[in-house]
């Protein structure tokens, strides 16, 4: 799961049976594409990538695929989720919202559910900080007339 620090919006999400460094990346790849529209060497660069210290996230594989997209590696401090309190309040609302209420017979089914979860959220999610606008809302706001026109 990944999710934009300014706007909070998901901007990938994944489930695999093994979280592996390799199931860990796809989350970002999405992101990147999404954001920056491709997959190339350095197409985000200036990108911070905030994640906790788990070994998918701090192996070889993960680091040097951010290096490769130019995305700045950022930890969050041993036993403070608060320093990744963004990520962390988003998976709150995903488990009370999804994962503690409805079951899945399948990965697939899952990932089914994790994708409109994800559309529903960020499109009509209301979120405090920004005025009680939805994390897509806000972003489009945010951007300038030439790029909604694209």
């Amino acid at each position: 799961m990944v999710v934009d620090h300014c706007s909070a919006e998901c901007v990938g999400l994944h489930a695999a049976r093994r979280a592996t460094r390799f199931e860990a990346l796809e989350p970002i790849r999405q992101g990147v594409r999404q954001r920056f529209g491709g997959f190339e060497a350095r197409v985000a660069s200036g990108l911070s990538v905030r994640h906790d210290n788990g070994s998918q996230y701090l192996s070889d594989d993960f680091q040097s695929e951010l290096v490769f997209l130019g995305i700045a590696s950022s930890p969050a401090f041993v036993r403070a989720p608060e320093g990744n309190g963004c990520a962390e309040r988003f998976i709150r609302t995903l488990k009370e919202n999804l994962l503690w209420v409805e079951r899945f017979d399948t990965v697939k089914d899952l990932r089914r559910a994790l994708l409109a979860f994800r559309e529903i959220y960020n499109t009509t999610w209301l979120i405090e900080r920004h005025g009680f606008r939805p994390p897509a809302a806000f972003r489009a706001a945010q951007l300038p007339p030439a790029a909604l026109a694209a």
